[in-house]
């Protein structure tokens, strides 16, 4: 069981990368060329960046993972001055207005997945340590908050909400399966409502995206333009596709052809086949990632787990839902097949803490 399990995670995994790069150099070899001369340039850097992965994961594999406990606090203290330091101008990039990046060169570092993976290993290990105390507001229920809190509002400063609904969403769940008093929950999720509705709606660009969301149509050339050409793109492909490489949303009609809405495009040239086939093996993963979930040997390990298994899905879920209509639009790419960097190397690195977990999982 525990050969099969680490196997078929691993295998959903190569698959799904496979489907990015093929996905990627035909969503980004047209848009590449006329940016920079070059065809191959978004496909060389993805590829770099999975060699890079590549690596990760596999020290995630062989490493003892349960020292993450020991360092569970230095990793967020360091993420959280990374969260700080980003905001900095002439430190942190920015890009269309965001300020999420550092610069190396030709490498991009994200800092909010590094923060994403700290506040998974130390609520986890808070967890474990904290055992029945977990339904006491002071000592179970509000340090782990606090820590949330202050690493989304740095995060909300980038700006990025989606990221900030995520990791939120990951912890709550996570302090849910705890024990954590519902009451507790509920009282914060109710408190942060008229926040939240200043975060859209007293942004325009935010509510742009929610009225769009509900009308695109309302406004065709403007804010509703990425959801209707996704929509397009996602109709136009039918039962089969119109064929690997003939995509037409992605001839500068299609904005964030090969990042956001890089299933839209797999829609459109490998039909309901194609994005059947992507929905299966997120499916797939998540069945794989609960029955490690469910064997993992210690509550640390159970919790870790849980985690980044949820971070993946939620990612997963949100990006088809957005490329679909369904849901309003987040700048969340889609976990092992979207170009990005910082985002495919952590789904890379948690994949391998997950195979970690299973090797060491004891299986009836």
């Amino acid at each position: 069981m525990i050969r099969e399990t680490r196997i078929n995670i691993f295998t959903v995994t190569v698959i799904l990368v496979c489907i990015g790069i093929v996905m990627i150099y035909s969503a980004s070899s047209i848009y590449a060329w006329e940016r920079y001369k070059d065809s191959l340039f978004f496909l060389k850097r993805h590829l770099s960046f999975l060699a890079i992965g590549i690596l990760l994961m596999f020290a995630a594999m062989t490493v003892d993972y349960q020292k993450l406990r020991r360092y569970a606090k230095p990793l967020l203290m360091v993420s959280l001055l990374l969260l700080v330091l980003v905001l900095i101008p002439g430190i942190g990039r920015e890009v269309s207005g965001a300020r999420r990046w550092f610069r190396f060169k030709f490498i991009s570092f994200q800092p909010s997945e590094l923060a994403n993976l700290a506040v998974i290993v130390y609520v986890a290990d808070f967890i474990s340590r904290r055992g029945e105390r977990m339904r006491d507001f002071l000592k179970g229920f509000l340090p782990p908050v606090a820590v949330l809190g202050c690493t989304c509002l740095l995060i909300l400063m980038q700006p990025d909400l989606g990221t900030t609904i995520a990791i939120g969403s990951v912890v709550f769940i996570m302090l849910f399966v705890a024990g954590t008093r519902t009451a507790y929950l509920g009282s914060v999720v109710l408190g942060s409502l008229p926040a939240l509705y200043l975060l859209i709606f007293r942004v325009p660009y935010r509510r742009a995206r929610i009225l769009a969301f509900l009308n695109p149509w309302a406004d065709p050339r403007g804010s509703g333009f990425q959801i209707i050409q996704s929509q397009i793109a996602l109709g136009s492909g039918g039962l089969f596709g119109v064929g690997l490489g003939h995509s037409r949303q992605k001839l500068f009609y299609l904005p964030a052809g090969h990042t956001d809405f890089i299933f839209s495009i797999i829609g459109e040239e490998l039909g309901l086949i194609g994005t059947t086939a992507v929905v299966i093996l997120f499916i797939v993963f998540i069945l794989q990632g609960l029955k490690i979930i469910k064997n993992a040997p210690d509550k640390f390990s159970y919790f870790l787990a849980l985690g980044l298994v949820l971070m993946i899905a939620l990612k997963a879920v949100i990006n088809i839902g957005v490329s679909c209509g369904m849901l309003p639009t987040k700048g969340l790419p889609l976990p092992f097949i979207s170009y990005g960097g910082s985002s495919f190397i952590f789904d890379l690195i948690s994949v391998g803490f997950l195979i970690n977990i299973a090797r060491t999982g004891e299986y009836p």
